[in-house]
């Protein structure tokens, strides 16, 4: 059976098992960017994710026989949810290894659906090898996050239920990490829409998709931190990359600073959390990865899975980034109302002050002297250009950290 036929399958399958996730239509970007922009929602999916698609896909189509033994995995989290929820459904054991950097919430939300989870070592690649290790000593079953056909095929349902919805879809741009979510979705829209230009987008931090691209073959690449941990992977699969060479048009990389500038606008602008690896499609939507853009597009929104310590630290990243948000560190004399002056000069460029802390202990500052450090929140860039060149007027000395 081929691809395509096992995707139609899967959707049979999963009909009335997986949510059929919101097609939205964005006001707000159509008119800021030009393009008739849609996002497609999987970060409301079950379980929070696109993955559970695949997992479940996999294991419903398994014998009892083959499934006797449990499951076991390998995951950052999303697809670790997916196959805990799966196993729970169908009443089988579940043992789950992600890496020891994995967030709190993700694995506790894998604990959650019944699923043992084994947390060993430093990135998805070394948490792999240790669940196979592992499978061949129990006899579980190995559910892999991307590089398997039934995997694959149920990812694909995303696009089929794209093509219903909107059937004129001009632009599919979609998350690309191990490849399996590509792959299958690549798949299914080649059979019955071959116009819909597709368009993968991967981290800087993890580029290994785009070097297997241009090479033609699966190739490894070394994986950096990356908010996008969640398609942080170091060697794609050996059955993904020929797909997605035949059926994939381009892949494109954002920086860090692109996706935390994504994740906050969507927040602020549709109200809806995603997590890194699912805000990377608009990030190069909004930062221009992709010439010559236009018609209907659909942004695949894969995943909202992210722990509240990390949206803190992107929140403040994202701002940093948008020129929302200016830190600045001033010396100033130690004398009553040298700190109220300073204050006044501020609230003068209508910069709000978030937070100040006035040293004068610090062993490096002259007797007589203090340093002030402020986080002022600001209205971007030209209104960061006019606080600074105000304050460099006005005589201050300041450093911007």
């Amino acid at each position: 059976m081929n691809l395509n036929d096992l995707i139609n399958e899967a959707y049979d399958r999963l009909r009335k098992r997986v949510r059929r996730t919101e097609l939205i239509y964005s006001h707000y970007y159509t008119e800021k960017l030009g393009v008739a922009l849609h996002f497609k929602c999987e970060n409301l999916q079950r379980t929070g994710s696109f993955k559970i698609r695949g997992a479940l896909n996999f294991m419903t189509a398994q014998s009892r026989e083959a499934l006797k033994n449990g499951v076991i995995t390998a995951s950052a989290g999303n697809h670790a949810q997916g196959v805990a929820f799966s196993a729970d459904l169908l009443g089988v054991s579940a043992t789950v290894f992600m890496p020891e950097i994995t967030p709190p919430q993700k694995v506790q939300a894998t604990r959650d659906y019944g699923a043992e989870v084994v947390l060993v070592g430093r990135n998805f690649d070394e948490a792999c090898e240790a669940a196979l290790a592992e499978q061949r000593a129990s006899g579980a079953l190995f559910v892999h996050p991307f590089d398997d056909e039934l995997v694959m095929a149920g990812q694909g349902t995303i696009a089929l239920e794209i093509l219903e919805e909107l059937p004129d879809v001009q632009n599919l741009i979609i998350p690309v990490g191990g490849g399996g979510l590509i792959a299958g979705m690549a798949a299914a829209v080649r059979e019955t829409a071959p116009h819909v230009r597709i368009i993968g987008v991967e981290s800087i931090a993890a580029p290994s998709m785009s070097a297997s691209f241009a090479a033609g073959k699966p190739t490894e690449r070394p994986v950096s931190v990356t908010l996008a941990d969640g398609i942080a992977v170091k060697r794609p699969g050996t059955r993904t990359v020929p797909v997605i060479c035949s059926c994939v048009d381009e892949i494109v990389q954002v920086e860090e600073e692109d996706i935390a500038l994504a994740i906050v606008s969507l927040l602020e602008k549709t109200k809806m959390l995603v997590e890194g690896a699912g805000a990377v499609t608009l990030a190069a939507v909004l930062n221009q990865r992709i010439p010559d853009l236009t018609g209907k597009t659909v942004c695949l929104l894969s995943g909202g899975n992210i722990d509240v310590k990390t949206i803190s630290q992107v929140v403040e990243r994202g701002l940093i980034a948008g020129g929302r948000y200016l830190k600045l560190t001033i010396e100033l004399d130690d004398h009553p109302g040298a700190l109220a002056k300073l204050t006044e000069d501020i609230a003068a460029t209508r910069a709000n002050i978030f937070h100040i802390t006035h040293d004068r202990r610090s062993k490096s500052l002259p007797i007589g002297r203090t340093d002030v450090s402020l986080e002022l929140e600001t209205r971007g860039y030209e209104h960061i250009k006019e606080i600074v060149g105000y304050l460099e007027g006005r005589g201050y000395q300041l450093t911007v950290t």
